[in-house]
Formats: C-alpha cells, sequence, structure tokens
C-alpha cells in the first residue's frame, strides 16, 4: 500500500511538473503565433491570448505590420519628409478629361514622376484614386491607357468616369527605370514603394478638388500587392481594390519565394530567410486582415497562373474574422471570375461601382 501511494504521489508531482511546463510553452510566449491563424496575439506580458475584442486584434494587428517591415525594412519616420513642391512638366487634353505629367518631392533629392488626370467640369470636390501599375515597361502610362494595352487603363477609365486619378511610377519602371536600388536608404524596393505611395496620399489630400476623407487604391498584379502593402502603412486609403495582387507564400508556386527577392521587391526573402515562407515574419493572411475593417474587393481568377486561388479562399476565410470582430463582415469582398492572370472589362466594371459606392461618388 506504502509503495502504491508512493508511487502515484511520484506520479501526481511528474505529472503536474509536465502540466506546468506545458503551460508556461504555450501560455508564456515563447512559441511562435502561426500567421495562418490571426485569432491570436501576444500580450505586453509574453503570454499568448485570443483575439475577441477590437483592442485585441489592435495588438495582433501591430505586430503583423511589425512583421512586415522585418523583411522589408522599417518604415521611416514621415514627418521627417520635405514638402512635396509639385511641378507640372506637361499637360494634355484628353476627351473627357486632362492627363498632367507631375513630379513631387518624395525625399531630399528624389522626385516621382507621375499622372495627374483630372476630370473635366469637376464641381466641388470628388473623391481621389491612387492607380498603381503592373508590370510594364511604361510604368504608369500602362494605366493611364498610353500603352495600348487591354484591360490595363483603369486609371484612365476611373478618370472618365469622375475620379480625380493619381498614378505614379514604381522604382524602376517608367520615367524610373535607371532608379538605383542599391545605392538608397531603404531595405526593399517593397518598402521604398510603400513611401513613395504615401507620399502621393499627401499630394492627392493636397489638391484643392479632391475630397482628402475619400480616398481610395486599385492595382493590378504588381500594383496589386502594392494596393496592398500602401493600404496596410497608410489608413487614410479607406478602400483598397487588388487585381491579381497575392497569395500566401505557401501557395505562391508552391512555395517558391524566388519571384518575390528581386531588388524590386524583398531581397531578405532570400538572404536572411532562405526562401523558406515558414520563415518570412509575415504574410498576407496578416496583410489583408490589416485592411479590416475598410472595404476590400479583390479579384482573384479561377486560373490565375501567378497567384493560386485556393490560397485566397483560405486568406478570405480567415481573414473575415477580423472584418466580422470589427463588426464590418461586408466590406471584405472577393470575385473569382473565370480566366486567368487579368483585369477583364466585367471586374474592373465592378471594381469601379465598389469604389464609387464606398467613397461616394
Amino acid at each position: 500500500m506504502r509503495e502504491n501511494q508512493g508511487f502515484l504521489l511520484s506520479f501526481l508531482i511528474t505529472s503536474i511538473f509536465f502540466l506546468c511546463s506545458s503551460l508556461v510553452t504555450a501560455a508564456g510566449g515563447r512559441e511562435s503565433i502561426d500567421k495562418s491563424n490571426l485569432m491570436f496575439y501576444r500580450g505586453s506580458d509574453g503570454f499568448v491570448r485570443e483575439v475577441k475584442t477590437k483592442s485585441d486584434w489592435k495588438k495582433r494587428r501591430t505586430a503583423i505590420l511589425a512583421g512586415m517591415q522585418e523583411a522589408m525594412g522599417r518604415l521611416p519616420d514621415m514627418e521627417e519628409f520635405p514638402a512635396l513642391e509639385p511641378v507640372t512638366e506637361e499637360t494634355v487634353r484628353e476627351d473627357s478629361y486632362s492627363r498632367l505629367k507631375v513630379t513631387i518631392q518624395v525625399e531630399e533629392g528624389d522626385r516621382l514622376s507621375c499622372y495627374l488626370l483630372l476630370p473635366h467640369g469637376i464641381e466641388g470636390k470628388v473623391p481621389g484614386i491612387l492607380a498603381l501599375h503592373p508590370t510594364h515597361p511604361m510604368g504608369k502610362g500602362d494605366t493611364a491607357g498610353l500603352s495600348g494595352r487591354e484591360n490595363r487603363n483603369y486609371g484612365q477609365e476611373l478618370a472618365r468616369i469622375g475620379f480625380v486619378v493619381l498614378i505614379p511610377d514604381y522604382p524602376s519602371f517608367g520615367d524610373e527605370s535607371d532608379y538605383e536600388f542599391s545605392s538608397d536608404r531603404y531595405v526593399s524596393g517593397t518598402m521604398k514603394g510603400v513611401v513613395n505611395h504615401i507620399r502621393c496620399v499627401d499630394y492627392l489630400q493636397s489638391l484643392p478638388m479632391v475630397d482628402s476623407g475619400s480616398l481610395g487604391v486599385i492595382g493590378h498584379s504588381l500594383g496589386g500587392h502594392n494596393a496592398l502593402f500602401a493600404a496596410a502603412f497608410d489608413r487614410r486609403l479607406k478602400v483598397i481594390v487588388s487585381s491579381c495582387g497575392w497569395t500566401p507564400f505557401h501557395e505562391y508556386y508552391e512555395g517558391d519565394l524566388e519571384g518575390w527577392t528581386s531588388s524590386r521587391y524583398m531581397p531578405l526573402i532570400r538572404t536572411k530567410y532562405r526562401l523558406d515562407p515558414n520563415l518570412v515574419p509575415f504574410d498576407f493572411y496578416g496583410v489583408v486582415a490589416s485592411l479590416a475593417p475598410r472595404p476590400f474587393l479583390s479579384v482573384s481568377p479561377l486560373h490565375d497562373s501567378n497567384f493560386e486561388v485556393e490560397g485566397v479562399k483560405k486568406v478570405v476565410s480567415e481573414a473575415g474574422k477580423v472584418y466580422g470582430i470589427l463588426g464590418k463582415a461586408e466590406n471584405l469582398q472577393v470575385e473569382y471570375p473565370e480566366s486567368g492572370h487579368d483585369f477583364p472589362p466585367d471586374m474592373r466594371e465592378r471594381a469601379y461601382r465598389f469604389l464609387a459606392e464606398h467613397l461616394g461618388l
């Protein structure tokens, strides 16, 4: 009997020890939080807790932006940036709008080339759109309708509808084709793009004909994920549309992240995170959820060879929980057209209605 009691006591003590050790590991914050599970956050005490309230989500969102900056480089203090000092270099009058070629000072010694499309006959203030171009040598000219490519002139079409539209060049395209990533102060081309686009929002807000509280962003492909990145860091962008712009890293070419590692993107994905989706400190689960509760429309074709649609569906399911907690489940919308890596006419019309509805055009 004494031997049995001793065994039971020893077993009980051992069990309690391992249970406590497990609790410390699980709740004490030493384990990592799954990037695909948005319903947990780490408190200031290091403990991992469930996201149940808006306040809880705010803490997880802060961690998501921090993870993005680990891979992209730190977002600089934008208060330190110089005046924009816009210069209009050219004005072309089109059928229903004028196209101005302008440059703005995004940083000391660095001016960014953009097209500003102004509808004719503006009365009062109208919403402004930041339109980000896809991969094309002409950069902003592609989205302004100058390349002649089908289904890529969404900036031009938005101006014809009545939006004020700003289309900047992304570094290494258009008038920025000679941009030297190696000589700037940024860890990634992605973060340089984010900074440029925040400065573009500054410029849109400065325009007297623009309603500074009604700004949206739209982009296809390269412009599609840049729209997400810009909106994640700049809440002034109230409505977001991304066409063929994203899928989780595990679903991107079955986890082959080589395409994300050029100088215009995030070289650390190769040099620091060894092309391993598990090691990259952020994923599109968090990027999409960081947009909440703002209206977000993703056009994610069923046959997009770049961005696997099944990954999009996984993210939408998880990010929808965040939108639900914030009371705006209806603001997360996705279209799955029967097309490839494209932005077909019916999807562009859907996007324009979405922007107009939520921005009050």
